[in-house]
């Protein structure tokens, strides 16, 4: 059939180690989301939809961000602003998604989400700039 489509929710991110992030779909969601400026342009039952949806790929990339912060010493600034992001999808994870605000909420926190993994991951990967910058 087509025109049919399953929404992953898995708020436990029991799936998170079988299904790496989908990056590109998950920006492009955001995107289309935030732009939507009136809450008559969608449905209650695509609000509910779309919010599934973000919520489970909030919890993918949250799994990612919990996995790269916890690589770094427990004193490094960047841990803690990893932990701190954290919480606050735990709290909007938490919460019922019922309305255009919330949906918008959700894809700024999958926004917040993959910066703070971006810098988590160029804080854990091998310096090979570092190198290439101090040979002659």
């Amino acid at each position: 059939m087509t025109g049919i489509h399953d929404v992953l929710y898995d708020p436990q991110g029991r799936l998170t180690a079988e299904l790496p992030p989908d990056r590109a779909v998950h920006e492009q969601v955001v995107r289309t989301v935030l732009a939507w400026s009136s809450p008559l342009a969608v449905s209650a039952d695509d609000v509910a939809a779309i919010g599934h949806l973000l919520a489970g790929a909030a919890w993918v990339v949250a799994e990612e961000v919990r996995a790269g912060a916890a690589r770094l010493p427990e004193d490094d600034g960047r841990r803690l602003f990893a932990e701190l992001i954290l919480q606050e999808a735990d709290g909007r994870l938490s919460q019922p998604c019922t309305s255009l605000n919330r949906v918008h909420n959700r894809a700024r926190l999958i926004r917040a989400l993959y910066e703070r993994l971006d810098r988590l991951q160029s804080a854990t990967t091998p310096a090979d700039g570092a190198a290439a910058a101090a040979s002659p």
